[in-house]
């Protein structure tokens, strides 16, 4: 791939790395106002936001020095993102680009500002992260909130509220008021409480990232100078999943921005909106298009799936969204036989067993990898894994539980966590027969979390010759992977020393605070262990440690952004969708994400050892409608 670093005439720019814009997306790139893009399944939404950064960098509409700033709701999209623009453009474009998720900007915010605060809602500077739950929630309000004033409320008031909607309306629901909150009811009483209580009331501050976010938000309004210095740096805003966006987030967004000259691009599906349990707000789309101006553009083309499977996902996204027009698909159909079907199966050993057959058999007849199949469920992934992990191992294919935890972290966030990137950057390098890639991406990691800009020739010069000397006195040191847990747990702590620990924190904040870096690094020694038990190849051992032969098994929620050959949904029945009658749009939504990660194949397995199908027998229906078949698998 050619990357530039000249600056191009905007007529004479051309997409990077791909053949072609569909005529919408091309416009999205070049244009010089607020947008909301309503885009597909596999419409190509990352590859749109890259490809407008590789414009903006090097055609200079993003005048020098100013940067742009990309905002995602996870951390994988984040840094999927900032790849794939480092592959478009030349290092001294892609320097000028920052990826992030909500979580980490609002912290920084608050780690450089969060002192100018006002009193009341000032954080101490040493504050920990906590992820409170419902069950902490009704614990506050029912021990430890404390007895409401009589002008305001009752005890019985307080056991009133309901404990689901408490954070969501009254903790971070809206706007936190410079000098506290006036006519009090009891339920704002006792968000007040809540919020004293994490700021004040203990050795440090303990706060959630909601409440970090509020924090910002209400820094920005008090604190002119530090929002003039954002939108003075910022001259453009990615926004990313735009449709799980919260209303803490979109407010900040708001007062960063709204009347500035910083041009937003926010890019997301509707009908794939499935954290609003986690607060995401029912319309944010019409929301940013009210208060930016913003222009809808939709998108059409569908680069992923078969047409067979693109006509099905307009049936299900009806569903969700009557006025939703057909995509478009711009890829073939690579199998024969159905491209979806539902099979039923009267034992899950049964299921467990045919499951199996059939992706040896496919990785056979198509020349396919186990990664190119996903076995998701809706929850409870270890239950699956206990009953489906023997079947796949006797037909010779690993399954790999994604959702499952090693030692505090799930596998699938540990593989995205900075000290196994950096791990896995090294030894990649240092165990390779030809350096390759390994060398450039290693050599990009350690001048990120070193500070050393692009144009710093005579120091990246320096890190280069460093990194060379460590790779080699490493394999010198270990000529196999470790053998057991302390083993990996020195190669783990001198990576990290490597780079340096100090570093790595400036870097990313989040591993400051409490001791999440020792349980990631904990997981990253753990995982290396494991991965090597038995194994004398380095090659082999990382390709175990990054599950590239095994079938992965994982929760709907971690497959967004992701895409398979082959998806295979176990489970479609009411045991396994218990929620959905409380919210059935956010079930179908999940449903539809579910169905649109595969490329040629979907299947979906009913057992009724497991339960009936009468609750989610919407799900069915659609599925019939679409002319999907049911089959029965002896």
């Amino acid at each position: 791939m050619v990357v530039l670093s000249r600056r191009v005439r905007r007529d004479d720019w051309r997409p990077i790395g791909v053949d072609e814009l569909e005529a919408n997306a091309f416009k999205v790139v070049r244009s010089s106002e607020n947008r909301s893009v309503i885009a597909g399944p596999g419409a190509g939404k990352t590859e749109l936001l890259a490809q407008r950064a590789a414009y903006l960098l090097q055609t200079g509409a993003a005048r020098f020095p100013q940067r742009i700033l990309a905002i995602s709701f996870t951390r994988d999209a984040a840094t999927n993102l900032a790849d794939r623009v480092r592959q478009r453009c030349h290092r001294d474009h892609a320097g000028r680009f920052d990826s992030m998720t909500f979580d980490a900007f609002s912290k920084s915010l608050i780690d450089r500002f969060g002192q100018a605060l006002p009193e009341r809602w000032r954080p101490s500077p040493d504050y920990a992260i906590m992820f409170p739950g419902d069950r902490d929630y009704r614990e506050f309000l029912t021990r430890q909130v404390g007895t409401p004033p009589p002008a305001i409320g009752t005890y019985a008031d307080l056991q009133a509220i309901a404990v689901k909607t408490f954070e969501r309306r009254f903790v971070v629901g809206s706007s936190l008021p410079i000098d506290g909150w006036s006519n009090m009811s009891v339920a704002r009483w006792a968000a007040d409480r809540f919020w004293q209580r994490s700021l004040h009331e203990g050795d440090k501050s303990v706060l959630s990232f909601p409440m970090i976010c509020r924090l910002a938000e209400l820094l920005l309004r008090v604190n002119p100078m530090a929002q003039m210095a954002l939108r003075l740096t910022y001259s453009h805003l990615f926004m990313d999943e735009f449709q799980d966006t919260t209303q803490a987030q979109y407010d900040l967004v708001k007062t960063m921005f709204q009347g500035s000259k910083t041009v937003v691009t926010a890019v997301g599906d509707n009908k794939q909106q499935i954290m609003r349990w986690a607060m995401a707000m029912d319309d944010p789309f019409g929301a940013f298009d009210q208060d930016f101006g913003a222009k809808r553009t939709p998108l059409h083309n569908n680069y992923r799936s078969s047409p067979e499977l693109v006509r099905i996902q307009h049936v299900l996204a009806q569903a969700l969204d009557a006025k939703a027009v057909a995509p478009v698909s711009k890829s073939l159909s690579t199998i024969s036989g159905d491209s979806c079907a539902i099979w039923d199966f009267s034992t899950p050993a049964i299921e467990a067993q045919r499951l199996a057959g059939f992706v040896a058999a496919q990785m056979k007849t198509h020349n396919l990898a186990p990664r190119d199949f996903v076995l998701l469920v809706r929850q409870k992934a270890a239950d699956y894994a206990a009953e489906l992990e023997p079947a796949f191992a006797k037909a010779g294919i690993p399954l790999r539980n994604e959702a499952g935890a090693v030692g505090a972290v799930a596998l699938q966030e540990l593989l995205s966590e900075q000290p196994s990137e950096l791990l896995m950057a090294v030894l990649r390098l240092a165990t390779a027969t030809r350096a390759g890639k390994y060398w450039s991406e290693c050599q990009e990691l350690l001048a990120a979390v070193r500070g050393v800009p692009s144009d710093e020739e005579v120091e990246r010069s320096k890190l280069a010759l460093e990194l060379d000397v460590y790779v080699l006195d490493f394999l010198a040191k270990n000529p196999r992977p470790p053998t057991s847990l302390g083993a990996a747990r020195a190669i783990v702590d001198g990576v990290i020393a490597f780079f340096g620990r100090h570093q790595l924190v400036a870097l990313h904040p989040a591993y400051g605070q409490g001791d999440w870096l020792e349980k990631v690094l904990d997981a990253t020694a753990r995982h290396l262990a494991a991965s090597s038990n038995g194994i004398s190849d380095w090659r082999l051992a990382l390709d175990t440690y990054e599950g590239i032969h095994a079938v992965p098994l994982m929760t709907i929620h971690k497959s967004k952004g992701l895409e398979y050959h082959t998806v295979i949904f176990v489970g479609l029945d009411d045991g396994a969708w218990w929620s959905f009658a409380g919210d059935a749009i956010e079930a179908t939504a999940g449903f539809f994400v579910a169905f649109t990660r595969a490329k040629q194949r979907v299947i979906f397995t009913y057992c009724e050892k497991r339960g009936s199908r009468t609750t989610i027998a919407t799900l069915y229906e659609m599925l019939a409608s679409a002319g999907v078949a049911t089959l029965q698998i002896a």
